[in-house]
């Protein structure tokens, strides 16, 4: 069985994530504005903002109005998950 396709949307977001996941965007970059990632990956003003979107739901970026969108997180790193050694509450 053939596997579904993807939206524009998530590829872009896992292509971002990709990017943040090997240090190509570390932690506190600015991600490129809207305008800028729509000539970078070829694709509409829409898929970038839902795919900005997508990174802000899985943790990895956080958008500060009028200053931009900076990497606030790693891929697979949850902030919501106790440390090793502490207990549950």
């Amino acid at each position: 069985m053939s596997e579904l396709p993807r939206y524009e949307y998530v590829k872009l977001a896992d292509a971002i994530a990709a990017d943040i996941a090997s240090g190509k965007l570390p932690q506190g970059a600015a991600l490129p504005g809207e305008r800028a990632m729509t000539d970078l990956y070829s694709v509409s003003i829409g898929t970038v903002r839902r795919a900005i979107a997508e990174l802000r739901k899985r943790g990895l970026v956080a958008t500060l109005p009028a200053k931009g969108t900076y990497v606030i997180g790693m891929p697979g790193s949850s902030s919501d998950a106790p440390e090793a050694g502490e207990p549950d509450q």
